[in-house]
């Protein structure tokens, strides 16, 4: 833990000069970019991933049909198709594991005391939204802070909701039927929307760690899918 506490104590110092008092806060993002940026030949297999799987879509729901009543032949004939089409059902699932060991990381280097003296502005690093409304309310300085790190959010939110909600909508015709698949389709882009509770309630060092990787990662979606 120390190695990583090093490197970005020494990021922040590197950007002291142009950051002042808020230099720990923008570690933190650089951190973040770096970390994510290490990642991301794992994310750049994950997006050919999905569009292979996307591109056999219309395959699967052939398949899913013609053998409905055969559930074993079924198994086997969609393995045979992942492995004819060089198709990994959870190639996309690889690069969010390795982002949470960072993320634990991020929020026990950041989570209490640690944070002492580190601000974002009027906000300490160390602090939650409860301790901002607590201390001046919501329209208070600790209170902009969060409020402008809100917008920040829904706005990356509402984009990534859109953006779920129509591929979503371009593939309900090759996604198997069911009870509960309309529901599904509802709420899943609804998802998006949860980075807003989370900063809620974390430390704001640990916020600004999700902000970012979150962003990232709706940024680099758009620009690989």
């Amino acid at each position: 833990m120390s190695v990583f506490a090093s490197l970005v104590e020494h990021l922040a110092d590197l950007l002291q000069p142009l950051f002042a008092t808020a230099a720990t806060a923008a570690a933190i993002v650089l951190f973040t970019a770096l970390v994510r940026l290490a990642i991301h030949p794992l994310a750049r297999a994950a997006a050919r991933g999905q569009k292979a799987r996307t591109r056999i879509a219309p395959q699967l729901a052939e398949l899913r049909e013609k053998h409905a009543r055969n559930p074993e032949r079924l198994r086997e004939e969609v393995g045979a198709l992942h492995a004819r089409e060089n198709v990994s059902p959870f190639s996309g699932v690889l690069p969010s594991l390795l982002q949470l060991p960072a993320f634990l990381l991020m929020y026990y280097l950041f989570a209490g005391d640690r944070m002492a003296g580190h601000r974002l502005f009027a906000a300490p690093l160390g602090d939650r939204w409860a301790d901002a409304l607590a201390d001046g309310g919501p329209l208070g300085p600790a209170g902009l802070v969060y409020v402008a790190l809100f917008a920040f959010v829904a706005a990356v939110a509402t984009f990534s909701y859109r953006r779920t909600k129509r591929q979503m909508a371009e593939t309900a015709a090759f996604l198997p039927e069911g009870p509960g698949a309309g529901v599904v389709a509802k709420v899943m882009p609804l998802f998006a929307f949860g980075t807003l509770v989370t900063v809620a309630v974390v430390p704001l060092a640990a916020a600004l760690y999700i902000v970012t990787s979150t962003t990232w990662t709706v940024v680099e979606r758009t620009l690989l899918l």
